[in-house]
Parts: C-alpha cells; structure tokens; sequence
C-alpha cells in the first residue's frame, strides 16, 4: 500500500449535490464504467442532518457537523473561522504542503465563501455547472501540478427541489444524468493530460432527498441518508465495499493520499477493505 501511495501526485473529490443513490436509476454511463474501476458503494451515509452545508462540511473537514457548526445560513454569510480546531483539508494542506496548489470549483457558493477557509490560499471559483466544468477544465491545463481539487455540482438538488426527488422524478434524473455527462468530461480531461495513473478520484453526493418531503431533505430517511461514494487510483481495492461509509470518510481518505495529518479530534476513518493490502 505505500509503494501505491507514493505514486499519488494529486486527490479531486468530484461531487454532485443532492443526488442521494439514485444513479441506480438515472442514466449514468460514465458513473457506470468508472465507479468499478475502484471501490464504491451506494449504501454511503450522509450526516445528520442530511443538509447541504452540515454535509459538505463534513466531507471537506472530516467531522461531524456538531463539531464543524457549519449550517446553510452560517456558510452564506461568515467565513469560516481560522482559528477552528478542525480545518478543512484545504487548509490542512496549505500547513502541511505549503507550496501547493488548491483549488475549488462550487456550484453553490457558500462552499467555497463560508467552508473553506478564506485565507487558505484556495484557487476559487464559483458558477453553474457547465460553465464550472469548462473553467475547471482550463484551470487543469494550465495546472496539471495541482495537488487538490474538488468540484461540487448542483443542480441535482435544484431539480429535486422543484421537481420532486427519486426515481418517479423524471426532470431529477436528467439532472444527476447531465452531471454524469460532466463528471466524465472532467475524468476525461484528467486522462487526456496523462493524470489518470498518479491521481486518486473520490467521487460522490452530500445527501439524497424526497424521504419525508417530496420537495426536500434534511430527515433521516433512506432516501436522505443513503448515497452513493466511489474512490479510484493507485492502491485503491476494486468492487463494493461492504463495510461502512460515511461522507466524512472523505476527507480521511484524501488526507492519507495527500500525506497529510488529521486533526485529532477528526471522525473521518478510511473505509474498511478500501486499499489493497
């Protein structure tokens, strides 16, 4: 597993919003092919509750959202402090990799405004999904040396709020479709600079939806709390996992990737059987 590990240049967390574990029924080809290459699951759990910010902050700082206090209000309008003793991976990054480049590319902006850290040294950049993905694009090219990147699309959960999530939602499916379209450009993109071989893809959703409410999320329903999560690179054991998953494993495994150190007060663990032993 070391030797795996050393070959690891450079961790993306591809992310999808609100997408529960309903690429079991959307139209996921890329998803499809790409997700067995590695380890996956689509029984991953969110964090309670499933919200978007409690859950992306635990993804990015690998903690319980009690720990974290992020909720969508506080992550729109104030800066995540500093001084918190549980960092996000940015910023454990920045302290432990001082020379590297970060970056991060949101569809919803409070992630990149009131999640990660503003004083991080992050590349930012915050717009919809298609013209996101386009400037990602870009910025790897002329970046190829980045070191973490992570991109988080919305509209899934955009469309479950206005159309109804699950797999009785048409309008919902296309979205998580039309991410999967995205996501491969992306993967595309990363095999085409010849990144592929020493880079480690963790793709995944923060939440599901339309458990209690049709129209949201946030319950501890299965449709809220199940979600997909898939990890592929070097070291990385292909098939299902079978133990547990959480989102907040996230940040666990991209840090030992990455060779950085967690905070001790982090719940993020690397799932069961993930590494090749």
């Amino acid at each position: 597993m070391a030797k795996d590990l050393a070959i690891i240049k450079r961790v993306f967390i591809l992310g999808m919003d609100g997408a529960g574990n309903f690429i079991q029924q959307a139209q996921t080809p890329f998803l499809d092919r790409f997700l067995p290459q590695g380890a996956y699951t689509c029984a991953a759990q969110a964090e309670t509750p499933t919200i978007s910010a409690e859950c992306w902050g635990s993804v990015l700082h690998g903690v319980v959202p009690a720990k974290h206090g992020l909720t969508n209000e506080i992550a729109a309008s104030e800066p995540y402090p500093a001084d918190s003793p549980y960092p996000s991976l940015f910023r454990l990054a920045r302290e432990q990799l001082p020379q590297a480049k970060l970056a991060s590319f949101t569809g919803w902006g409070p992630i990149n405004d009131g999640i990660i850290e503003a004083d991080a040294g992050v590349e930012k950049l915050s717009r919809p999904d298609a013209e996101l993905v386009s400037e990602l694009i870009r910025y790897l090219e002329a970046n190829p040396d980045v070191s973490l990147l992570f991109l988080q699309l919305d509209e899934p959960d955009g469309s479950g709020h206005r159309f109804g999530y699950g797999p009785d939602s048409p309008h919902y499916l296309q979205a998580i479709s039309e991410c999967d379209r995205l996501l491969g450009s992306v993967v595309d993109a990363i095999g085409r600079l010849g990144l592929l071989q020493d880079s480690l893809i963790l793709l995944l959703t923060d939440h599901g939806g339309g458990g209690a409410d049709k129209f949201s999320h946030g319950s501890e329903h299965e449709m809220d709390k199940n979600v997909f999560w898939g990890c592929v690179g070097p070291g990385i054991a292909a098939g299902r996992l079978q133990g547990p998953v959480s989102i907040k494993d996230t940040a666990a495994v991209a840090a030992h990737a990455l060779g950085l150190r967690l905070p001790a007060g982090s719940d993020a663990r690397i799932p069961d059987g993930l590494f090749r032993a």
